[in-house]
């Protein structure tokens, strides 16, 4: 029995990926990959437990940070996550995989009806927000970035009001750039260490 019960996920080929532009790291061009990945045929639904063993395949994952000034939330990845690679990493990544109840797979609805949802069920916040299409992460140094890519969105919150709506997430709390950068820079997350490093420079 699949230790994903069965989930399904968007998935696209690594050759569709290579086709716009491979790269290790963080490109802000988000997207002419979402587009040439959202096009008729090219995106697919694959039982999950087959494609994180196929790196022939990414999976595409929404991974939304949230800032409040200079702050940004950060939680604890604990052992109730299903992802057990990245079990006691520190994370500034809210989101998951898209899948079969968000929508078909050529259509930027569907894509964005997915990244609410995965909002939705992960973390509560309160007040008002606004979010722009930031960038795209890969990382083929990992078993866990070989077979996934990172859809990274920016959120901006007027408040710091954040609660987790799921055991997998703990001790939310934000922090600057400075302080992720610090004592807490060895515990993030690989995709976690990436956007830090590139918000840094990006807030010069």
């Amino acid at each position: 029995m699949s230790k994903y019960n069965g989930e399904r996920v968007l998935v696209v080929p690594r050759a569709a990926f290579e086709e716009v532009g491979a790269f290790n790291g963080f490109r802000r061009n988000l997207q002419d990959y979402l587009s040439a990945f959202l096009k008729p045929g090219v995106a697919r639904y694959m039982d999950r437990d087959a494609a994180e063993g196929d790196p022939s395949f990414k999976q595409m994952v929404v991974y939304a940070i949230f800032r409040h000034g200079e702050r940004f939330l950060t939680y604890a990845r604990t052992k109730k996550g299903g992802e057990a690679r990245l079990h006691d990493k520190l994370s500034m990544g809210v989101g998951g995989h898209i899948n079969p109840v968000d929508g078909l797979t050529d259509s930027i609805h569907t894509y964005l009806a997915g990244m609410e949802r995965e909002i939705r069920e992960e973390i509560t916040f309160s007040g008002t927000a606004t979010q722009q299409l930031y960038a795209i992460i890969n990382d083929d140094t990992n078993e866990v970035g070989r077979v996934h890519l990172g859809i990274v969105h920016l959120f901006d919150l007027d408040g710091e009001q954040v609660t987790s709506n799921e055991k997998a997430l703990d001790g939310l709390g934000f922090h600057t750039l400075d302080e992720l950068k610090g004592d807490l820079y060895e515990r993030l997350e690989t995709w976690s260490v990436i956007c830090v490093d590139a918000l840094s420079k990006d807030c010069k």
